[in-house]
């Protein structure tokens, strides 16, 4: 879903690669945007600006930019509590979100969600849940919807590693596959569950094989490579779209920070991040767009300071917009406005 451009304009890929640089324009600049808006919430939360519950997803880019580049307009997406990534890789306005993290009636959520619990249907992204696993059922329904109204669109459904635990995981697959429901279960692979390592949860450490189970389509995927995430993504895709059912993709990444920023990441090694860092989505396709002649270091630069001056713009807008009025407290609780069981 990139960019659109005009009908005149032609892609162009260099040998060596199988992409065309309007994408690696589009990964750039939409990584970088993700990169930017999370440092600044990362700062933002230690002057106590943003409050609660952050979990930043620098060094992840790749899985929703990605992704994003190979999914159609109407595409369904959803995730867990790391939700900040999509929705700007989606098109959301950063604005909303950046709001939101200041509990700020301008919010995507109006204020109500915080960091974990992003929403915004003008561009599909159905949240944003804060329950480990919870967001895994309810993508296999929304992907029963689009098989249902005969839509042709797919669900891509987003969880770390830690929710493959869960029972609603198994479930979700089983039904997913039975019913061939045009789904996309994505695993975010970081290689802990807050603190605690893969190897030391799992008896199956390639989480990939966890749809086997089922006799459902699945495959690893460095989740570090935009290319390696698009051409899955794309593959998988195809699949549901012809009615041949779900796709389980392991999508193996990592986060440069820690857990949420509440946690100091003892638990790894600094040669391990440092391997990682190495591994830097967006420093690889900056390479990709210079090697190829498609960008100098000039280009580059007027990209970070358009990325700059938005991260700006919506630090301002959240600090300048109101506070929901107290009579908000009670509304969007239920579907129904006269719903019984509200007290006022």
């Amino acid at each position: 879903m990139e960019k659109a451009k005009s009908k005149a304009s032609k892609k162009t890929t260099a040998a060596g690669t199988s992409h065309p640089r309007e994408r690696y324009e589009f990964w750039y600049e939409s990584m970088l945007l993700i990169r930017r808006f999370e440092e600044k919430a990362g700062q933002l939360y230690g002057q106590q600006k943003i409050k609660g519950f952050c979990h930043l997803y620098i060094g992840q880019e790749a899985c929703a930019s990605g992704a994003v580049s190979a999914s159609i307009k109407d595409d369904k997406w959803i995730t867990a509590y790391r939700d900040h990534g999509l929705p700007l890789a989606l098109g959301s306005d950063p604005k909303a979100l950046m709001a939101e993290m200041f509990a700020k009636a301008t919010g995507c959520s109006k204020g109500k969600g915080g960091s974990m619990h992003f929403f915004d249907k003008a561009v599909n992204f159905m949240g944003g849940h804060g329950i480990v696993g919870a967001q895994v059922p309810m993508g296999a329904g929304i992907a029963f919807s689009e098989k249902y109204n005969k839509t042709g669109n797919v669900c891509y459904c987003y969880m770390g590693d830690g929710a493959v635990r869960q029972g609603a995981f198994h479930e979700a697959l089983n039904m997913a596959m039975t019913w061939k429901l045009p789904v996309v279960f994505v695993i975010e692979n970081n290689g802990y569950a807050m603190g605690t390592s893969v190897e030391r949860t799992s008896n199956v450490t390639d989480l990939y094989k966890l749809g086997h189970a089922y006799d459902m389509p699945s495959e690893a995927v460095n989740g570090m490579s935009p290319e390696a995430v698009h051409e899955a993504f794309a593959q998988a895709a195809e699949r549901g779209r012809k009615g041949e059912g779900p796709t389980l993709l392991e999508l193996r990444t990592y986060r440069y920070k820690g857990h949420s920023m509440s946690d100091p990441a003892k638990y790894r090694t600094k040669e391990e991040l440092e391997s990682y860092k190495n591994q830097d989505p967006i420093e690889h396709v900056k390479e990709v767009l210079m090697n190829n002649g498609w960008a100098t270091e000039s280009d580059l630069e007027k990209v970070e300071l358009k990325i700059k001056e938005i991260v700006n713009e919506c630090v301002t807008f959240a600090e300048e917009s109101p506070y929901p009025s107290v009579d908000e407290v009670y509304k969007d609780v239920y579907a129904e406005a006269d719903y019984p069981y509200i007290i006022e």
